[in-house]
């Protein structure tokens, strides 16, 4: 092997070069020998589900022919299927694990692959750990002991569990769908047009390439779906990214709508009919612990990944739980980002009242919340080092004002004493180190990006 199989944030993505066939198979009989000998699940079904990118559905039957030649039965869907459907399916059915080939919103010369525990909730460390200590060569047991292979439509049933989670009766909203040819196309809008909302599709047929860009729906990729929604009598635009398991929002008036408002209309919306905390990243908004003030309710933060969400809402049963890059779920579901499940819950609110009237109430009774990123190149083996050097260099004051405290649950999280942060923290996909800022205006916001660009570029 040139580099290492290493499962990151969200299991092993890598280009084509390297993300070959003997690879997956490598990876493949890892899971097979975890589930043997950790989980005790020998002989079970496992389900195999794939994106759509070119290479994924052979990569997906790789896998299956090397869980089936270990003795497990596998489960396909017959189409390139959204990751979230696939973890409520594991669930639901109460299969041994699942493993998923996609690189969500990576460019199209990326595929990965992320094992999937029979909870549906992201895999820890100590799950990722165990499977690479075992990544060795195919190791076939008689043909006589082999388990079988069985396609089947996985969105039907999910769409009955959707359908009871969320009251959903959209007959007057109108909502246009961006689903970047992504997985979330025949899936998403088909939820919606059933839940009564009129749909109109953008960039919902299959394209192995996403039309020459990243299926990452941020801002600038979202253009096409903005002019329509501000252009045309539409009361919200949906769009998810590659594999559907985040979601984001476009409005009439705000046009992109950032994804920690998004977040907070959420849990003000769930809150009118029930009581929780809620749980959120490091790098994710304070307005979330306003709103949770208000109804005397806890917010508990954790290190960036959603891993690390889901562990937590287990850990303190919440009512939701988000994180500011667009992935988020809530109680009585799947502890696993989902998307699709989220324009449901987005047509909801909106069906209710309009998204840019709630959000603007919100900041009123709040104060307003700006935030923003940005990303400095950092080789992988120099991140560990660029974060102990900062360590020694962190100061007592940022863009003008003092440092009130430190967080250390994920890089550093600077707070500061009139209510903005600035974070530091290494990315966990890709060669960078993420500077993160909040504060009361897109001036303060931009000033501290500025302070922690020149805080952490000298140490690279």
């Amino acid at each position: 092997m040139d580099t290492p199989i290493s499962f990151g944030t969200d299991g092993w993505r890598a280009t084509l070069d390297e993300f070959t066939s003997p690879r997956v198979q490598i990876v493949g009989q890892a899971v097979a020998d975890y589930l043997r000998e950790v989980e005790d699940r020998a002989g079970e079904t496992v389900a195999v589900s794939y994106d759509a990118r070119e290479t994924s559905r052979g990569f997906a039957e790789d896998l299956c022919r090397v869980l089936a030649a270990n003795g497990f039965d596998v489960l396909i869907p017959e189409r390139d299927t959204p990751t979230p459907i696939l973890a409520w399916t594991l669930v639901d059915r109460d299969l041994a694990g699942g493993l998923m080939i996609t690189a969500s919103h990576n460019p199209p010369e990326y595929n990965g692959v992320k094992f999937i525990p029979s909870d549906g909730a992201p895999a820890l460390p100590e799950v990722t750990d165990e499977i690479m200590a075992r990544l060795a060569e195919p190791d076939p047991l008689p043909e006589s002991e082999h388990g079988r292979v069985s396609e089947e439509d996985l969105v039907a049933p999910y769409a009955d569990h959707a359908f009871d989670l969320v009251d959903a009766d959209f007959e007057d909203l109108s909502v246009v769908y961006d689903a970047m040819h992504g997985s979330g196309r025949g899936v998403t809008d088909e939820l919606l047009e059933e839940a009564g909302a009129s749909v109109e599709c953008l960039r919902c047929e299959r394209d192995p390439e996403f039309g020459g860009s990243s299926p990452e729906p941020s801002e600038e990729n979202l253009q096409e779906l903005v002019a329509a929604v501000e252009d045309g009598d539409a009361d919200l635009g949906i769009a998810n990214d590659g594999d559907a398991d985040r979601i984001a929002v476009v409005t009439p008036e705000r046009g992109f709508l950032d994804e920690n408002l998004f977040f907070a209309a959420l849990y003000e919306y769930l809150l009118e009919a029930d009581s929780g905390s809620a749980i959120r990243t490091v790098s994710t908004t304070f307005l979330i612990d306003r709103i949770a003030e208000k109804h005397g309710e806890e917010v508990h933060e954790t290190p960036v990944g959603f891993k690390w969400v889901a562990q937590a809402i287990a850990d303190h049963d919440a009512l939701v739980g988000g994180e500011e890059s667009g992935g988020f779920t809530i109680r009585g579901h799947i502890r696993e980002k989902d998307g699709v499940l989220m324009a449901l819950l987005a047509a909801a609110i909106a069906a209710e009242r309009p998204f840019d009237d709630r959000v603007d109430d919100l900041l009123a009774e709040f104060g307003e919340i700006h935030q923003n990123k940005i990303s400095l190149d950092c080789p992988d083996d120099e991140k560990e080092r660029v974060l102990a050097d900062l360590e020694a260099e962190l100061p007592d004051e940022v863009a003008g004002h003092d440092v009130a405290d430190v967080v250390t649950k994920d890089g550093f999280k600077i707070l500061l004493d009139d209510g903005s942060w600035l974070l530091v923290r290494p990315s966990g996909t890709e060669p960078a180190m993420r500077i993160y800022a909040e504060g009361e205006s897109d001036d303060r916001v931009r000033d501290l990006l500025d302070a922690g660009t020149e805080l952490v570029e000298p140490l690279i």
